[in-house]
């Protein structure tokens, strides 16, 4: 077809030498491990840019709308006023209602997150969906929700590095890679914490750590912090007082808390579930779920405005505030509800700042048990405290080393460090053996996706059986003679012949030797040859992946199988197992280059 006039026009246009310039240095990109540093670095400045312009939005949003001083963060305001708090999260969550509406009338799918893209569409993602995503996440945060900037912040550095790594033609796990220097690089952003937002890159994006993909990892998160600095300081920026060295007994206390904390998680996200469900019953109507849920979270905020935002300002108060435990039990409750009808109703954000927050305020609480039932073990409450944030943001975000290290870097205490490293493997473990996913895999199951992680198990997907098939098969009539079957395949013409009825349906295969070795008696035709067919119930539908190609194979037992249009039983085609093997292994041999940095 060619391209249309204006587009060909566009083409002829850019000089010759230019366009080769352009292909020699996307080759060198491609090529040069030094090329996809530079290109890595690049993402990191653009993530940081893009948090600290999201981040000075909000701020100003939150001065204007809740009247509060512009150093003090929205979560630690003493009172807001009942009109801006029952008032802004009802009209931001009427634009995001307006804006949910015109998206499902244009039928537009839901938005590809970095997770997604990396796991399932090999770091594809589309740019104008990310900056709508972004733009989503800071009217939500904006207007007082109870959700946190830091999902908006990785989506729009993932957007953004897919959109580069596309447009300089990267190839499949050097896009994964730079999506997961956007990603990580936007969270090292929001914290000031380099390796926190390498690790989330490796642990939760990319899905594993290689020293191929190390370099310019490290290379974009430390970019994207010291940008984000330069321009407004990091945003989520944690401090903590000195903690004394733990014992072997702290340690103990400590996994205890992980296991509580895996436990709070785990609960948090069957009841995100069923509030998502009671919304979408309750109110049939997109433009009205949001403003509802906006006037839940305001009431909530009447009582005490530690619910509204991410959290941050409320953090840093209560760290040094004593609490009583009805008094965090209560606070404890509530941001996870309002943080969980945010998200049902309709607004969006993240939770990785909120389960800190959450966290902190669960450590607290454990703390306070600790020292009713064993006084004598003398743990401090700031640890217990930093471990609760831990452990908790690795039970609904994942990631125990990526948590490990927001503490470390927060404290420079390697003590506690081990601490929430014992906890945080202690909460995984828990939440795998009980849960089996995060909060954001969860959600994407709730969708009909199977994927626990940002591995890559895209190319399983796409290599389907249609695309591996033999097209127009040897086929013969199932009613048709032995006689004339012999005739149509002697010895040596095929292996297998797929056997069909009038329509074209599927009836069974037929193996050539077996059907010659059979006697016929002269002047006989030998019957019909669907008497001798096999597997007429086992077929392959085009859609199928390698994956169920396989398994389909080893439970019939057979060289070949046929495939069918799925519903019709129309014959497409033939597959071979072997062919199928030697594909899969083709495939994951190249999949594992990919991790390991080989070629």
């Amino acid at each position: 077809m060619g391209y249309p006039v204006e587009r060909r026009a566009r083409l002829i246009s850019v000089p010759r030498p230019a366009l080769i310039a352009l292909a020699t240095v996307r080759a060198r990109l491609r090529a040069s491990e030094f090329g996809m540093t530079a290109l890595a670095i690049g993402v990191g400045v653009l993530a940081g840019l893009c948090v600290a312009a999201m981040t000075k939005i909000v701020n100003v949003a939150h001065v204007a709308i809740f009247g509060i001083p512009f150093d003090v963060h929205l979560s630690a305001a003493e009172r807001v006023a009942p009109l801006a708090a029952f008032g802004a999260p009802m009209l931001g969550g009427l634009i995001l209602g307006a804006i949910d509406t015109w998206l499902a009338r244009r039928k537009a799918p839901p938005a590809v997150d970095p997770v997604e893209a990396n796991a399932l569409r090999g770091g594809r993602m589309s740019l104008s969906e990310s900056l709508l995503v972004a733009t989503q996440t800071v009217i939500s945060n904006g207007c007082g929700a109870s959700v946190g900037l830091e999902a908006g912040y990785a989506q729009i550095g993932a957007g953004a590095a897919s959109y580069l790594g596309i447009r300089s033609r990267l190839r499949r796990q050097d896009l994964r890679m730079l999506v997961g220097c956007g990603a990580g690089g936007a969270i090292a952003a929001a914290f000031g914490a380099p390796l926190t937002g390498a690790f989330y890159a490796f642990e939760l994006i990319i899905g594993a750590y290689s020293l191929a993909n190390a370099i310019p990892v490290f290379a974009a998160t430390l970019a994207a912090s010291l940008t984000t600095q330069a321009v407004i300081g990091a945003p989520y920026n944690i401090t903590a007082p000195d903690v004394a060295p733990l014992t072997f007994l702290h340690y103990g206390a400590l996994i205890g808390l992980g296991l509580v904390a895996a436990a709070v998680g785990v609960g948090a996200m069957r009841v995100a579930a069923l509030i998502e469900r009671a919304f979408r019953a309750a109110i049939p109507w997109r433009l009205i779920r949001p403003p509802l849920g906006g006037l839940m979270v305001g009431a909530m905020a009447l009582y005490s405005p530690q619910v509204l935002g991410a959290g941050h300002g409320a953090l840093g108060l209560d760290f040094y505030s004593p609490m009583t435990a009805s008094e965090l039990t209560i606070l404890i409750v509530l941001k996870l509800f309002a943080c969980l009808v945010s998200l049902a109703s309709g607004f969006r954000g993240g939770l990785f700042f909120a389960s800190l927050f959450v966290g902190s305020l669960l450590g607290k609480l454990y703390a306070i048990g600790i020292d009713a039932v064993a006084p004598s073990m003398d743990l401090e409450t700031t640890a217990c405290v930093l471990v609760g944030m831990g452990a908790l943001s690795a039970a609904i975000v994942g990631g125990p080393l990526t948590m490990t290290f927001l503490v470390l870097e927060s404290t420079g205490n390697l003590g506690v460090a081990g601490g929430v490293l014992a906890a945080s493997i202690a909460t995984t473990l828990a939440v795998r053996a009980t849960f089996g996913y995060s909060f954001t895999t969860w959600r994407l199951h709730l969708r009909g996706e199977t994927i626990r992680g940002g591995q890559d198990v895209g190319w399983l997907r796409d290599l389907t059986v249609g695309r591996m098939m033999v097209r127009s098969p040897p086929v013969f009539p199932a009613e048709g003679s032995m006689r004339k079957f012999r005739e149509a395949y002697p010895i040596g013409s095929a292996n297998v012949v797929v056997a069909v009825g009038e329509g074209g349906q599927y009836r069974g295969l037929i193996h050539v030797p077996e059907a010659h070795a059979l006697t016929i008696e002269n002047g006989e035709d030998g019957g019909p040859i669907g008497a001798i067919v096999h597997l007429p119930e086992t077929v392959l539908n085009p859609d199928d992946d390698i994956g169920s190609a396989l398994e389909t194979f080893g439970a019939a037992q057979s060289d070949t199988l046929a495939v069918t249009a799925r519903g019709t039983g129309q014959v497409l085609g033939t597959l071979g197992e072997a062919y199928s093997a030697r594909r899969y292994a083709q495939e994951t041999n190249l999949a594992m280059k990919g991790v390991l940095g080989g070629g």
